[in-house]
């Protein structure tokens, strides 16, 4: 949600920042709702202070035996009375009008985010490792799962329908694996707390992400008023839903490996085959609630953390800075690391880091109290991936690949696997 005090003080840097975005400039409609709240709210106070001022009137009139002016004033209450709930529907209409307006608008993109419409305009920030060579030719990963008769599509299909996947055996131990190492690294390295969160949430959840009301129908609904998370996101980052914390506890850092659904509405054709585009994957969150002076830091601090897991598995990966154009709605920068895939011969994104500002803050009232006591501030929210638990299997079956169609383990998984050396067909 936007600040409706910033637009008022700076329509035209806010204009600007949504045709960065590829948006039209929209203050003019926003600060004209925005008058009609303020005009109506203004009106219903005049009037109830006229009824409050005229009420107590009208018992010094009787008091004088005045029963004219008593008269005069019961008169003028009555009319006010009547005015009154009409004004109060103004207001409530404005300002309900307004704050949908605010609430499909995506955030500013912070300064230096490069313009563009699209992912061509994304920029690469920097690159680690060296593609693996190999003397044959690479497969992906659904015919290698397919080969060693541990990934069934076609059995998920018949209970699920399309984008769903039966891991058996040696590769669901191994998602398994993944997950409890990138929990490991990030609690026991990088200090995240891990939680366990709900995976069904309220509307009021998934608007204070900012998935309602403009992605309902890339979401999973229940029939009694729940949601399906999209990610742990919405989970973590709705702890501190309007609550006022004090300075001195921020940075909050939380992780949690949890499945995530989404409907991929808007994935007509793309990835078809495979595990890159699922309804149901899991994945491993990390979720910042800092200070606005720390959250560039903290950015790219959960960039590095996700990063370090990829070096540790001894993935090629690279990461990048999205264009305006590609970022996603609650973000105002985002990092994507893009895992090199040989069976793709291709970086495809494993993770995506975001920095929201106060954007998601504000609209779960989630606010701060500065150390030097001064009133309270909105804090901003990060959160990011450590990884895509899927994607990172589908980077391990492909990196680690060979000729016979057996998988090696990475070794710093091989503790999480029993010692196991390699995943081969049975």
């Amino acid at each position: 949600m936007h600040d409706i005090k910033f637009i008022r003080e700076n329509p035209a840097a806010f204009d600007e920042g949504l045709e960065r975005r590829g948006l039209s400039a929209m203050s003019k409609e926003i600060l004209s709702l925005d008058q009609e709240w303020r005009s109506a709210t203004h009106r219903l106070q005049e009037l109830q202070s006229l009824r409050n001022d005229s009420s107590k009137k009208i018992g010094q009139a009787k008091a004088q035996k005045n029963e004219a002016e008593a008269a005069r004033l019961m008169a003028e209450v009555g009319r006010l009375k009547e005015e009154i709930p009409a004004t109060e529907l103004r207001v409530r209409e404005s300002e309900e009008g307004l704050n949908e307006l605010l609430s499909t608008i995506p955030n500013l993109p912070a300064a230096d985010v490069p313009d563009g419409a699209d992912e061509t305009a994304n920029k690469e920030a920097r690159r680690h490792g060296t593609p693996r060579a190999m003397n044959f030719a690479a497969k992906q990963h659904f015919d290698l799962g397919e080969a060693l008769k541990l990934m069934d599509f076609e059995n998920a299909a018949k209970m699920s329908g399309a984008r769903f996947v039966l891991l058996k055996g040696q590769l669901a131990r191994l998602e398994r694996a993944l997950a409890n190492f990138m929990l490991d690294l990030h609690t026991d390295t990088f200090g995240y707390q891990e939680v366990v969160p709900p995976f069904l949430v309220r509307d009021q959840a998934m608007f204070g992400t900012a998935q309602l009301p403009k992605f309902r129908d890339e979401q999973f609904g229940t029939t009694n008023g729940y949601w399906l998370i999209p990610t742990a996101e919405v989970s973590l980052t709705n702890q501190v839903r309007e609550q006022i914390l004090d300075e001195s506890a921020l940075p909050l850092r939380f992780t949690a490996w949890t499945p995530c659904f989404r409907s991929e509405a808007g994935a007509a054709g793309k990835d078809t085959r495979g595990m890159i585009r699922m309804h149901q994957f899991s994945k491993v969150e990390l979720v910042s609630i800092t200070t606005p002076e720390q959250s560039k830091a903290e950015h790219d601090r959960m960039t590095e953390c996700a990063e370090e897991v990829l070096k540790r598995l001894g993935l090629a990966y690279r990461t990048m800075v999205l264009s305006t154009g590609d970022m996603g709605f609650a973000a105002r920068k985002t990092h994507d690391i893009e895992v090199w895939l040989p069976g793709q011969n291709a970086y495809r994104e494993i993770s995506s880091c975001s920095n929201c500002g106060d954007f998601q803050a504000r609209r779960m009232d989630a606010r701060y109290r500065p150390t030097d006591g001064k009133g309270t501030r909105h804090v901003h929210t990060l959160n990011g991936s450590g990884l895509a638990v899927g994607r990172t299997l589908i980077a391990v079956l492909e990196n680690y690949q060979q000729a016979d169609g057996s998988i090696a383990i990475p070794d710093v998984l091989k503790p999480y696997m029993g010692g196991q050396d390699t995943i081969t067909p049975k």
